[in-house]
């Protein structure tokens, strides 16, 4: 009797084995991505069947943002584009490749100032908050129930009592820890509290894909807030386990500032059906600095690998150099060919990681791309003095890129992103004062796979088998 229930079941397991095999076929972004799956699939159907079911979804059918589903919004963008000329014109390339991703346009009278770690970036968000008149945005990935978490809700709840109208947007997967009485606190207070995926998320309970990963604060309409920065005290340098914690967030002026709230609405649109547009600041005033800019979000709502394309576009346009920080190094193919043939044309291409574990199996399978990049003249900077969690990207003495976006292909393709591009030599050499000292404290890596540890060899390969769900 027990043969014939485990030959049934087993039965059972590879019927669904071979039919998610034909859904990772046919829907999979990329081939590499669906060979993996079915062999996963075929060969191990007792693990890879529950696997499937928690993260072999690489698209959001379905997802509609505010700016397409309402034709106020549409006319408005361009109208907003031509009012906000920018400055520059985007060099040899121009801003084309750019603003197609974004399907925004460049636009001037921006300015971005650098918040390096914690303690900057919170004392502005603070104070933000504080002389907010009208409104607040607020939307993060991760948000702790500690010593920054309940500052952050005492700012947000005072803000609430004098008149502001407060809404905050959380992810139920990075927020799983966060406990109901935080939540009702804001609530009760008349903040404005809501799950990202609450009404139109993932469709079954599963799904841990299509996070939204973005991490934005938008004050008025006035000034806005972008970057690696979540709400914990571990991103103010105060875990035991990271030690400090090295991160970058960007408070944004101008223009651009509508851009970034836009996006938000385009989050609060689908979470909640209702519409932002008329209850919100549209015509920040312009920055003395006078900066080009752009707001990059990217997402598995969109057609096209839009995550993918924001990096390959930044290495195709360097002539002298492409510098990026991320915390993770699990590129896909297109990316992986892009940085390899700019450093084989002469750029100087660096990627810097942290050498502290976060995540095993992505810090893993990093190792098993290093040599790859390194043969064709790519240098990788290994962080030490704690953690590095900034999402940063240099690109000559023109462009720098902070946000929430890192290179792998969680971010790439299956999280909502947001990144703040400015097209100007100021906040470039900003960023490239800000990196040269991260590499002082950085080492430069040359070892080969084979000259590390016996279990970084075994275990760099078959953490790769893994990148399309990293």
């Amino acid at each position: 009797m027990w043969v014939s229930i485990y030959a049934a079941s087993y039965l059972v397991l590879e019927i669904a084995a071979l039919y998610f095999a034909y859904v990772a076929v046919a829907r999979a972004r990329t081939p590499q991505g669906s060979i993996a799956w079915v062999a996963f699939l075929i060969s191990v159907p007792w693990l890879s069947v529950p696997a499937f079911l928690f993260f072999g979804h690489t698209r959001f059918r379905g997802y509609v943002v505010a700016r397409r589903d309402s034709e106020e919004v549409i006319a408005g963008i361009g109208a907003f584009g031509k009012s906000n000329q920018p400055t520059g014109d985007g060099g040899d390339r121009g801003f084309t490749s750019f603003e197609a991703i974004a399907k925004l346009p460049v636009v001037g009278g921006s300015a971005m100032d650098l918040l390096i770690d914690g303690k900057a970036t919170f004392d502005a968000i603070f104070e933000a908050i504080d002389e907010a008149d009208s409104y607040v945005l607020a939307q993060f990935y991760i948000i702790h129930d500690d010593d920054l978490g309940r500052a952050f809700a005492d700012r947000l709840v005072a803000a609430a009592k004098r008149g502001v109208d407060v809404r905050l947007l959380f992810d139920s997967v990075g927020c799983s820890k966060l406990p109901q009485p935080y939540l009702d606190r804001l609530s009760k207070a008349g903040v404005k509290v809501v799950n990202a995926h609450a009404l139109r998320g993932p469709r079954h309970r599963f799904q841990v894909n299509f996070r939204n990963h973005r991490k934005t604060v938008v004050v008025d309409g006035q000034v806005g807030f972008t970057g690696g920065l979540n709400v914990g005290d571990e991103y103010m340098g105060h875990s035991d386990r990271f030690g400090p914690w090295r991160d970058t967030h960007c408070r944004l002026r101008g223009p651009v500032v509508t851009q970034l709230q836009l996006v938000f609405a385009e989050d609060w649109h689908w979470a909640t059906h209702a519409l932002l547009i008329s209850e919100l600041q549209w015509e920040p005033e312009p920055a003395e600095e006078n900066m080009d800019a752009l707001i990059v979000a990217t997402g598995p709502g969109d057609v096209m690998e839009t995550g993918t394309l924001y990096f390959c576009a930044c290495i195709l346009e360097a002539r002298e150099r492409v510098w990026i920080a991320s915390p993770y190094f699990v590129p896909d193919v297109d990316i992986l060919s892009a940085l390899k043939l700019a450093a084989l044309r002469g750029v100087d291409v660096r990627i810097l990681v942290p050498d502290v574990i976060d995540h095993r199996i992505p810090w893993l399978a990093a190792f098993a791309y290093f040599d790859e990049i390194r043969e064709a003249g790519v240098r990788v900077w290994r962080y030490t003095d704690g953690f590095m969690h900034q999402k940063v990207v240099l690109v000559d003495d023109d462009i720098a890129s902070v946000g929430t976006t890192n290179m792998d292909n969680r971010s790439c393709r299956l999280n909502f992103e947001a990144t703040a591009m400015i097209f100007d030599p100021r906040a470039a050499e900003a960023v490239a004062e800000m990196l040269e000292s991260d590499f002082e404290r950085a080492y430069l890596m040359e070892k080969t796979l084979v000259e590390q540890s016996l279990r970084r060899q075994i275990g760099a390969p078959f953490a790769r088998l893994w990148a399309p769900i990293l």
